[in-house]
């Protein structure tokens, strides 16, 4: 499988996605937006929320056999088509770090990234035992408790940016000495 990162209009990931699928039928292979999904407070009320986790981007996923060249000119001329990383004149599939990492939230996570599980062990690092979170320990710059939200930095094509990921603090059980 190759894996090609579109950039598009930010906010209107899905409505491109439908879009495209509408105007060119012959396109049928998947096309990927990953979400994550937050609980926002506001006025005192939590609003569960959702938004993509690489804002203004998505994941076309083609067979090798597929290429890329016979769709170019359909994903392009459609509405809200910024650009293809890394380049619109040299298209090449995605490698190396920006494949695991779109990998993550595309095959691992699956299409809503929920809440992670974690810990906080004796010196007050963040342990992940499953959710969106597991693996990009190191990615973590900051972790507010109270919000219960851990922002990661991710970078996709030398483009960094940071996003918020849910988590949900469970407390370890202890062992009993000598056991």
């Amino acid at each position: 499988m190759n894996y090609y990162a579109v950039q598009v209009k930010t906010r209107s990931e899905d409505k491109y996605i439908k879009l495209l699928r509408a105007m060119h039928p012959e396109i049928t292979f998947p096309i990927y937006c990953p979400r994550r999904k937050l609980d926002i407070r506001r006025m005192g009320k939590i609003i569960p929320s959702a938004a993509a986790v690489f804002p203004g981007y998505i994941f076309l996923e083609l067979n090798d056999e597929e290429d890329i060249h016979l769709y170019q000119w359909a994903i392009r001329r459609t509405d809200g088509f910024f650009r293809f990383l890394k380049s619109n004149q040299n298209i090449t599939p995605m490698a190396d770090r920006d494949l695991e990492i779109a990998l993550h939230f595309i095959k691992n996570v699956g299409p809503l990234a929920g809440k992670s599980r974690v810990y906080f062990d004796a010196n007050s690092r963040i342990v992940v035992l499953e959710g969106p979170l597991m693996g990009l320990e190191g990615s973590i710059i900051k972790v507010d408790k109270r919000k219960g939200r851990a922002k990661i930095k991710l970078d996709l094509y030398n483009d960094s940016f940071s996003i918020d990921l849910a988590f949900e603090e469970i407390r370890p059980v202890e062992h009993p000495i000598g056991h």
